[in-house]
């Protein structure tokens, strides 16, 4: 108890940079997943081929020296900043942006790889069905294909967004004061190890086990019939 009237409020605000982190990702990841989804699907060949390297590329790359490059590569050595270099607090939000940057460009690739498997249990007569009635291939994918490709991969994407949950605590690399963050600077400063380390494994507990029983029955509520 001693702890958490001590960092309570420092709790709280590190946990909501956590979720803030996680949503926005999500949010990302989801817009970008479902592009390279339809990509890899294209009857385009070099749609394909992009979306394909894409995805090899990003899922076989360490999440730390994505965020990293994101710093150092993006902001430091070329320039990009995703903050208003005049601002007061430039650093925070600018390491923050570019955070979210590199989980959901992360995250994208297995968004679109659970996306691309419902499409690919959308039964192929459905698609030609479409094309019978001159839609175009975004307009079959679009009204067609992707809502149901959403259903069934319902319970797989809840997976990914609480895989973006733990992966948040990569954040704390440069210097985004997020959970993992406060909780290295606690194990420092505290002779209390495994309680502090308790503290907020229960706390991603919280912030998870709501998150799969949510999407498992969301999955099993919206499942489409076969």
């Amino acid at each position: 108890m001693d702890l958490l009237n001590k960092y309570g409020s420092q709790l709280i605000e590190a946990f909501w940079t956590t979720i803030q982190l996680t949503v926005l990702s999500a949010i990302g990841a989801l817009i970008l997943g479902t592009i390279l989804a339809a990509m890899r699907v294209s009857p385009v060949p070099i749609a394909r081929a992009v979306g394909t390297a894409y995805v090899t590329i990003f899922r076989n790359t360490p999440l730390t020296l994505i965020i990293l490059f994101c710093l150092f590569g993006l902001s430091q050595t070329l320039g990009v900043n995703l903050a208003p270099t005049d601002s007061a607090t430039f650093l925070v939000d600018n390491n923050f942006r570019l955070a979210v940057l590199g989980l959901s460009v992360y995250t994208a690739a297995f968004v679109c790889e659970s996306l691309r498997s419902g499409i690919n249990t959308v039964h192929v007569g459905q698609s030609e069905a479409g094309r019978s009635l001159r839609l175009t291939f975004a307009q079959n994918l679009r009204l067609i294909v992707l809502p149901q490709a959403f259903r069934a991969v319902i319970a797989p994407l809840g997976s990914v967004l609480i895989a973006l949950t733990k992966n948040s605590t990569i954040a704390s690399v440069i210097g985004v004061a997020e959970a993992s963050l406060l909780m290295k600077s606690m194990i420092e400063t505290e002779a209390a190890i495994f309680l502090v380390g308790g503290i907020f494994a229960l706390g991603f507990v919280i912030l998870t086990l709501p998150m799969g029983l949510l999407f498992g029955w969301l999955g099993k509520r919206y499942e489409v019939a076969r």
